[in-house]
């Protein structure tokens, strides 16, 4: 399942991905204490990640369980991300992720081990 979360609906994802199953009312408490978010605004983002299958709300309790892992989110951003300013290529994100730091020989190292892997 690909699913785009925006920023809100990720604070959301990351509580549940972190805590497990959790209540509405306990994760507006943890955002109110985490971010400052009202009741209001917690509820109106769950809302959104249910319609968009991202948590799954049983009751009683208004219970909220994740339905997608953090790392199909994170492929499908990646994958997002490669299409729209790569050109759908993986080879020029690579590209501009080590030309825009320095890389140690010992980071060059584990990078090559981890494309050894790959194969």
């Amino acid at each position: 399942m690909s699913v785009k979360l925006f920023e809100s609906e990720l604070k959301v994802m990351d509580l549940l991905w972190k805590e497990g199953d959790l209540s509405a009312k306990e994760i507006a408490q943890r955002l109110k204490e985490q971010i400052n978010w009202s009741k209001t605004t917690t509820y109106t983002v769950l809302k959104k990640c249910v319609e968009k299958q991202a948590i799954l709300r049983t009751e009683p309790g208004f219970m909220c369980t994740p339905l997608i892992s953090r790392e199909e989110v994170q492929k499908a951003a990646t994958d997002d991300l490669i299409n729209r300013m790569y050109d759908g290529s993986k080879d020029l994100l690579i590209a501009s992720l080590l030309g825009s730091q320095e890389i140690t020989p010992d980071k060059i190292a584990k990078l090559k081990k981890m494309a050894e892997d790959l194969k």
